[in-house]
């Protein structure tokens, strides 16, 4: 049973426009809450499965986001001593492809240099080298606007020789376009941790000093795991990138990544489902209460909900709902052993 949720749950979403019609807000809503909740799996993957809290996530988010847009759109930059580099406009989706090969980079580059140093170290890395990221956006202003932003980023087109192109430009089309990235980011994390590499992130988690006593690599697990996890939060850079189709330096802004933790956290870190419960629910809970709530109100309410779930399943969402079913089950088996006892002849 616990293998067919995720199957429903995608049913489910993929069904969610046929029954809720194509209304822009709702749609919008649900785009902006699958990108975020791409990022959550990813940063979940570092968090949830060995234990690194990555506070600088949104960097490899804006990565993408910028490598995704710039090589769509072309530029024209000096880089020093009288040298220029100019790029031609490539197709969407060859940016796609490189803001997760250039997200992934930077995700080995920090895994190689701080989880030699674990703990608020990492920590302190992660988060110095999201706010050096986003200085540089914001102050090269020839490469990327700076605060004026960088406009007109094509959308995504897709073809296939012989049948024509296909461009995405109304919001169902993103709208699917995010559930199936979500849906292999998805995949290839469970693929992951249900691997002998995914046991070697977690007995790390648990037990360091027993995991590097039988002989796992403690740096080498850590830096794949920061690489993979990089590489998806760019994919969901690129996605809100093309989407909007304007970013700029705020991409970078540390709410995000905060909102990140949260989704991870509430919905149940550790957990495949968890990430994905937490992104729905903290993604859509601010949309449900804009219309009846002032906005001092609704972040008051959001906190107050996520203290309450926090405070009656401590674990998150998941693992607490996974505890209440198998609860609701233990009595019901022990009834059922007593009945089929023979009664006892006196």
């Amino acid at each position: 049973m616990t293998r067919l949720l995720p199957v429903l749950l995608l049913a489910a979403l993929a069904a969610l426009p046929l029954a809720l019609g194509t209304e822009p807000y709702l749609l919008n809503a649900l785009i902006t809450t699958g990108i975020l909740t791409i990022g959550a799996m990813s940063l979940n993957l570092l968090l949830g499965y060995t234990g690194q809290l990555s506070l600088g996530h949104i960097a490899f988010f804006g990565i993408g986001a910028y490598v995704s847009a710039l090589t769509s759109l072309g530029f024209d930059v000096e880089i020093g001593f009288g040298y220029r580099v100019a790029h031609e406009p490539w197709p969407a989706a060859t940016g796609f492809l490189l803001a997760v090969a250039a997200a992934g980079a930077c995700g080995w580059l920090i895994g190689r240099l701080s989880f030699r140093v674990r703990g608020a170290y990492f920590v302190i890395v992660t988060i110095s080298f999201a706010e050096v990221v986003r200085l540089v956006a914001l102050n090269w202003v020839e490469l990327t606007q700076g605060p004026l932003a960088l406009t007109g980023i094509p959308a995504f087109t897709f073809g296939l020789p012989g049948l024509g192109s296909w461009t995405l430009r109304t919001k169902l089309q993103n709208y699917y376009l995010v559930l199936g990235v979500g849906t292999l980011c998805y995949a290839l994390i469970a693929r992951m941790v249900r691997s002998r590499f995914g046991r070697a992130m977690r007995g790390l988690k648990e037990n360091e000093p027993l995991a590097l006593s039988v002989g796992i690599n403690a740096t080498r697990t850590l830096t794949v795991a920061a690489v993979v996890s990089a590489a998806m939060a760019g994919a969901a850079g690129s996605l809100y990138a093309h989407y909007l189709r304007i970013i700029d330096p705020d991409v970078f802004l540390f709410a995000t990544t905060v909102t990140m933790v949260i989704m991870v956290v509430g919905g149940g870190k550790g957990t495949l489902m968890g990430p994905v419960v937490g992104g729905l629910i903290f993604g859509l809970l601010p949309v449900a209460l804009r219309p009846v709530m002032a906005p001092e109100a609704q972040w008051i309410v959001y906190g107050i909900v996520l203290i309450l779930i926090l405070f009656l399943m401590p674990r998150g969402i998941v693992p607490g709902a996974a505890a209440l079913l198998a609860r609701g089950r233990a009595p019901r088996a022990g009834n059922t052993i007593l009945k089929s006892r023979p009664a006892v002849q006196r």
